[in-house]
């Protein structure tokens, strides 16, 4: 490959090496799959997934350490909600095992595609999709589990920059009974229209508030929502509208962990807007500020340029974590082999 410039990547997609492909009939069990070279492949006109949107996929990370380990953060938890959002979705849910030694095998097998530490990481992509043919709405007869990667440079460059976001009162992203709660393919378009022209009016991106009663709030796009008054941290609770997010999960235990009262409840637009700071998270970003959210004709600016002491600690934290520059209290951290026996 050429050599890569880690100094002016952005989180973009770059093709690497080598993805990961096994398939599993409806009703069978999975069996490990194999390494193959990063490229296309054949899928049926009739399949579940372009028919019916039978699909899923996780997002993560390696990070080369100050230490110069290759880690994983949490994995096992992205392994856990793969199996929740098959099982909702009417596919087999991958084995954890086959998971976690799928997603080490392509971080080995593209180790060269990791950035230095601190110049970025390696974005993992599992995907999970019905690619047997069927016609009427029923689970495809086939499925096939994908991972593969690209080297990502910071979500921020030059360092955390508050964002200005705007509520929706038209749209939103999930009702309940629905599958807002799972990492569904077919989640993440609706959404992109109202980003798009939010994006066009000055915004970084939409909130949503819930779909029955319209006034709490629901997800930044496609991140939780934290809000911090005075000293207290909330954010929404899980009511199956929500993904369940495992930066969101990780920065609630940390800020437990520091001492903070952590209060799991619905949050109502009216009450965020009357905060001190808040805040999104989701891997891509770790933990992206907000400066400011618009309601109608109102504005709350929590912040024109400085970052909230709370959200900068737990920042902080996570990304440091990430890097081990600081102790990983909880042992979230996952290390990878990169000299396993690979089969290509």
């Amino acid at each position: 490959m050429n050599e890569v410039d880690w100094d002016s990547l952005t989180f973009s997609l770059t093709k690497t090496d080598w993805m990961y492909i096994a398939k599993c009939n409806l009703g069978d069990a999975w069996v490990p799959g194999k390494i193959i070279p990063y490229g296309n492949f054949e899928i049926d006109p009739a399949a579940g997934v372009l028919n019916y949107g039978q699909g899923i996929f996780e997002g993560m990370k390696a990070h080369r350490t100050v230490n110069d380990r290759v880690v994983i953060f949490r994995p096992e938890e992205n392994a856990k909600r793969f199996q929740s959002g098959a099982d909702r979705l009417g596919m087999p849910p991958v084995p954890e095992s086959i998971f976690l030694d799928a997603v080490e095998q392509v971080v080995s097998a593209n180790k060269k595609w990791i950035p230095p530490s601190g110049k970025g990481a390696l974005y993992i992509r599992p995907l999970l999709l019905g690619t047997g043919p069927i016609m009427g709405v029923a689970p495809a007869p086939e499925y096939t589990f994908i991972v593969f990667v690209t080297p990502v440079g910071p979500y921020f460059k030059g360092g955390l920059s508050c964002i200005k976001l705007i509520i929706t009162d038209e749209y939103h992203r999930a009702a309940p009974g629905g599958s807002g709660g799972v990492k569904a393919i077919g989640n993440y378009a609706p959404g992109m229209m109202p980003s798009k022209n939010a994006k066009k009016n000055g915004f970084a991106e939409v909130i949503y508030l819930d779909a029955e009663y319209h006034k709490y709030i629901e997800e930044v796009g496609a991140a939780n929502f934290f809000c911090i008054k005075d000293d207290i941290i909330y954010t929404p609770e899980l009511t199956g509208t929500i993904l369940p997010g495992i930066t969101r999960d990780s920065i609630i235990q940390l800020a437990k962990y520091f001492g903070f009262q952590v209060i799991i409840e619905k949050v109502s637009a009216e009450f965020a807007l009357d905060a001190d700071e808040a805040f999104c998270c989701g891997t891509a970003a770790v933990i992206s500020p907000i400066g400011s959210i618009t309601h109608g004709q109102k504005t709350k600016v929590f912040s024109s340029g400085n970052i909230g002491p709370v959200t900068q600690k737990l920042y902080n934290s996570i990304s440091g974590i990430h890097s081990e520059l600081v102790e990983d209290p909880f042992g979230w951290l996952h290390e990878v082999d990169l000299n396993l026996n690979l089969q290509y």
